[in-house]
């Protein structure tokens, strides 16, 4: 269920929402304030997507707080979630409306009300 939006269908306020929506917690809050006077579907897709990384680091943190197995799942793990963030920028930059990998359509359906 991939939807893509064409550039000229987002408005620039609504791109660069998404694209701030991505850039830490404080960027997240900002994106989510930004965004509650003129509701944008573009962004609250990446706020969705954002707020679905945000959550996974945080249980990434609590699992490395388990000694040997959690740090070797979070090693590998952040690199994971590094590539996932890379993609949800990237598509906030490109003005589509794309889940990132692995987990992004669980992040929309969890989210759904979010945004």
């Amino acid at each position: 269920m991939e939807s893509t939006k064409s550039t000229e269908a987002v408005d620039k306020e609504g791109k660069n929402i998404g694209i701030i929506s991505y850039i830490t917690l404080i960027g997240l809050i900002i994106a989510f304030v930004m965004n509650n006077d003129k509701k944008s579907e573009f962004a609250s897709y990446h706020i969705r997507q954002s707020l679905g990384l945000g959550v996974t680091g945080l249980a990434l943190g609590i699992i490395g707080m388990i000694p040997v197995v959690g740090w070797i799942i979070n090693i590998i793990a952040i690199f994971v979630l590094l590539y996932m963030w890379v993609v949800g920028i990237l598509n906030a930059s490109k003005s589509k409306m794309k889940p990132v990998p692995i987990l992004g359509e669980k992040y929309a359906e969890w989210f759904e009300n979010v945004g």
